[in-house]
C-alpha cells in the first residue's frame, strides 16, 4: 500500500480528531504532503513484519507550541539534516520514517518527509493520539532507554542530545525548543525494527485514515464519527470562554461549552496543554488523559484543534478510550492525569461516561 495524494484530505481529517486538540493544524502539514508526492511520488506504506530486524526507523515529530506553529513553518531541509546526523552516527541509511504522534499535523507531515528523503513510511506512531511531552511516548513506557535526541530549527541548526532517561530528553529538548523559537522538527528513539517490535503502537497510520473516511457522504458526520471511534458525546453547544497562553515551549488555557437546545443548561470546561487533558461537569470528571478528547464542529465533525477554539464555535466534544497501553501502571505514570498535575485518579471514559 502507498499513500497516495487522494489519501491526504481522509488522513488529516483523521490525524485531526486523533490529536485531541494538539499536534498542529493539519492544514500546512496536509499542503506540504501533497506538495511531496507531486514532487516526489506516492510513499509507502509498510508494517513492522516488512522490515528486517536490523533496519533502522527515524520516529519524526514537531515539537513546540501549535499557536507558533501557524507562522513559524517547517522548512524542506529540516528532515534531511536529522537523517543526514542519523547516517553519521550509525553509518547507515534509515529503513523507513515514522511518525512520533498520530495526532495533529505530526500525523500528516511524515508523509512529506518521508517523500523527500525517498523512504517509507511506518504504519505506527509512539502514542495512537497526541501527547505534549517528550517522553510521553510507548517507546518510554516500553521501558527502552531514551538514548538519542537530534533536533533540527528552521535557521540550520543541528543539535544532539545523549539524555540519561526519558525525563531528561524533555527537559533538553524543551530547552532547545525554546531557543528555537518554541518550534523544531525532532527525532528521538532511533531504533532498529527488532527494538520497535512490541513497543510502537502499529497500524495508527491506517486507523487515521478510516476515522478520516468515517465521514465521507455521512448524513449524520457526528454520528458516523461517534460510531467509528466508539466515543461517548460530552456535551453539544457553543464555546463561551477561551483562555489560552503560550509559555515553556506549549500553549496552556482552558475552554467552556455552554449546551445548546436540550442541553441547555449544562457547561463543560476543558483542561489544556497543547492538547485537551480533562473535561469537567459541574467540577465532576467526564473524561481525563489519557483517554481521547476531542472538540469537534457539530454539522461537520471537524475537529477543532485548541490553538483553533473561538468564542460561538457551536461544537460537540467527543471521548473514547485510548490504547491500552496508556492504562498500565507506566503508561499512567507517564501520561495519566497525575503527570500533568492534576489531583485525580485515572477512571476509563466508559466508567465515567457509562449512566449519562
Amino acid at each position: 500500500m502507498s499513500i497516495e495524494i487522494n489519501d491526504i484530505p481522509a488522513l488529516a481529517r483523521g490525524c485531526a480528531i486523533l490529536g485531541t486538540g494538539g499536534g498542529g493544524d493539519v492544514r500546512t502539514g496536509s499542503l506540504a504532503a501533497i506538495r511531496a508526492i507531486r514532487a516526489y511520488g506516492e510513499v509507502p506504506l509498510v508494517r513492522l513484519a516488512d522490515l528486517p530486524d536490523d533496519a533502522l526507523v527515524v520516529p519524526l515529530s514537531g515539537i513546540g507550541a501549535p499557536t507558533v506553529s501557524h507562522e513559524m513553518i517547517h522548512g524542506e531541509d529540516e528532515p534531511k539534516r536529522i537523517v543526514e546526523e542519523v547516517e553519521r552516527l550509525f553509518g547507515r541509511r534509515p529503513s523507513a520514517i515514522m511518525s512520533c504522534e498520530i495526532g495533529g499535523a505530526n500525523g500528516v507531515a511524515p508523509v512529506a518527509w518521508a517523500a523527500r528523503l525517498g523512504l517509507p513510511l511506518l504504519d505506527a506512531d509512539g502514542m495512537g493520539r497526541a501527547f505534549p511531552e517528550v517522553q510521553m511516548v510507548s517507546m518510554y513506557v516500553a521501558g527502552l532507554p531514551a538514548e538519542l535526541v537530534i533536533m533540527s530549527d528552521i535557521v540550520g541548526n543541528v543539535v544532539t542530545i545523549r539524555p540519561v532517561d526519558g525525563l531528561w530528553s524533555e527537559r533538553l529538548a524543551r530547552a532547545v525548543c525554546v531557543a528555537a523559537g518554541s518550534h523544531a522538527l525532532m527525532a528521538d528513539y532511533v531504533l532498529t525494527a527488532a527494538r520497535a517490535r512490541g513497543a510502537v503502537i502499529e497500524g495508527t497510520v491506517t486507523r487515521a485514515l478510516e476515522v478520516g473516511r468515517a465521514t465521507e457522504g455521512a448524513a449524520d458526520p457526528l454520528r458516523a464519527l461517534q460510531d467509528r471511534l466508539g466515543a461517548a458525546r460530552l456535551i453539544t453547544g457553543k464555546l463561551t470562554d477561551v483562555e489560552r497562553r503560550t509559555t515553556g515551549g506549549f500553549v496552556r488555557g482552558t475552554a467552556t461549552i455552554e449546551g445548546t437546545g436540550a442541553e441547555r443548561g449544562r457547561r463543560l470546561t476543558l483542561e489544556l496543554q497543547n492538547e485537551n487533558l480533562v473535561a469537567l461537569e459541574n467540577g465532576e470528571v467526564r473524561a481525563m488523559v489519557p483517554d481521547l478528547i476531542t472538540v469537534v464542529d457539530t454539522e461537520t465533525a471537524a475537529a477543532v484543534q485548541t490553538e483553533g477554539l473561538r468564542y460561538g464555535q457551536r461544537v460537540s466534544v467527543l471521548a473514547w478510550p485510548c490504547d491500552a497501553l496508556w492504562r498500565t501502571p507506566k503508561g499512567l505514570e507517564t501520561a495519566g492525569p497525575r503527570a500533568f498535575g492534576y489531583d485525580l485518579d485515572y477512571v476509563p471514559v466508559e466508567e465515567l461516561t457509562a449512566h449519562g
